[in-house]
């Protein structure tokens, strides 16, 4: 992170010199960190649009080129020649690792996919029909309770094995989630399976009858795993930031960031975006849903296009695309309405001149969302997915900040537009 530059702010008569920050890639970044004490003023970004929280070294996107890089590695590779596992190692360690690494990180995480029987006993506190997320939330916040071994933040070893148990846990967790909503009993986590394998075996196997992955579907799910495996400072990381920022165990950091995941403007949009497929319904009421989408007095939004970091196509959403076509075509699924609808309103978004003008295009939450459906998937574990997926950037992303010797408890400052200082009235003087 280079300096030497600066920038000059004119303020009351007087002149102040910020640093500019030259990144690896991206855009420069003005340091304001001192802008407070010397100038006695705040900068104002609601969303923080155009603020830097932190530096970081893991991921990094370029919305106008439509590039995502995992440590400087793109996405299309990664999702070509690795798997979720490797790519956790990468996220987590910040290199590839050799042969023997990668056995004996899948070997621990292997290892440590089962959960403490008496958490079977902490699901039944939930009703049967609640959503899966809300009880992702409560089992997750919960392993803190159960895994108190390893909450020291401050110590290395510690937030090694939280970070493993985290990552080898949440899928059988999301799978729990889902076998309680079905009434069905949990299934047990298998060693001899993949990591994908072993998700979707705990999702739709019974006792009653053997089951067998089908290896295209298991790549599909990694895939998606592999997708969604980190997003740089998203809603979602900046919350298990902010949250971690206090000092908090790993277990309530991911948490928060599933919490947060589960806004269908975040993690909810591939659930939000089959659900406009079927509420659209049939191909001959395309139309009339995009005329709704382009009148700007129609409160409908056509979920699964554009994006708010990618100004061009979502690389992610590329390679989605092919694993769509490829899950379609495996289950033979070619006359499904939704599916039908989706195909449809794909080709005319690609080809619209509003769309193309708005470089609305498609995002992954576009396939991903169909691909889970056509696996047996219900909506309401789209997004359960996605935080299983996430998991291993939050938990990058916290040991990132925990190691930062900059780190320091998130306090966002406020542009106060409340009431001026006024003096308490008596009950009666009212």
């Amino acid at each position: 992170m280079a300096e030497g530059k600066t920038a000059k702010l004119q303020l009351g008569g007087k002149d102040f010199d910020l640093a500019v920050l030259s990144p690896t890639a991206g855009p420069d970044v003005i340091d304001i960190r001192k802008l407070y004490g010397e100038a006695g003023v705040f900068t104002y970004d609601p969303g923080f649009t155009s603020t830097a929280s932190c530096d970081s070294t893991i991921t990094y996107i370029d919305g106008d080129k439509g590039e995502l890089w995992y440590r400087g590695y793109p996405i299309e590779q990664l999702a070509e020649h690795s798997h979720y596992l490797e790519v956790c190692y990468l996220l987590l360690y910040g290199e590839l690792p050799n042969r023997d690494q990668l056995v004996d990180f899948e070997t621990r995480v292997t290892r440590h996919t089962m959960v403490h029987e008496q958490m079977h006993y902490f699901f039944r506190g939930f009703r049967r029909d609640s959503h899966p997320m809300a009880t992702m939330v409560g089992v997750v916040g919960a392993m803190s309770a159960f895994y108190h071994d390893s909450i020291d933040i401050n110590d290395p070893v510690q937030r090694e094995i939280a970070s493993i148990r985290l990552i080898a846990k949440v899928p059988t967790i999301a799978a729990m989630a889902y076998k309680y909503s079905l009434g069905q009993p949990f299934v047990y986590p298998r060693n001899e399976l993949d990591y994908a394998s072993n998700f979707l075996h705990m999702c739709f196997s019974v006792p009653a009858e053997p089951y067998q992955v089908d290896p295209a579907l298991a790549r599909a799910m990694d895939r998606i795993f592999t997708l969604h495996a980190d997003h740089e400072q998203n809603a979602s990381t900046s919350t298990v930031r902010l949250a971690g920022s206090s000092g908090a165990n790993p277990f309530a950091c991911i948490a928060a960031g599933i919490a947060c995941l589960w806004g269908p403007a975040h993690g909810g949009a591939n659930q939000a975006c089959l659900e406009m497929l079927r509420q659209i319904g049939t191909v001959d009421r395309i139309p009339e849903f995009l005329a709704r989408a382009k009148d700007k007095n129609d409160p409908f939004r056509l979920m699964g296009f554009g994006h708010r970091v990618y100004k061009n196509f979502d690389p992610r959403a590329k390679v989605m695309k092919e694993s769509a076509d490829e899950v379609l075509d495996l289950l033979g699924i070619h006359n499904n309405p939704t599916l039908q609808v989706a195909k449809e309103l794909e080709r005319i978004a690609l080809e619209d001149e509003y769309f193309v003008a708005k470089k609305l295009y498609p995002n992954v939450d576009f396939y991903s969302g169909i691909i889970l459906e056509a696996i047996g998937f219900p909506t309401s574990m789209f997004t359960p997915i996605f935080a299983l997926s996430r998991t291993v950037g939050w938990i990058s992303q916290w040991k990132e900040m925990i190691a930062d010797p900059q780190n320091k408890i998130g306090r966002p400052r406020q542009l106060y537009v409340g009431a001026p200082r006024r003096d308490y009235k008596p009950l009666d003087a009212r």
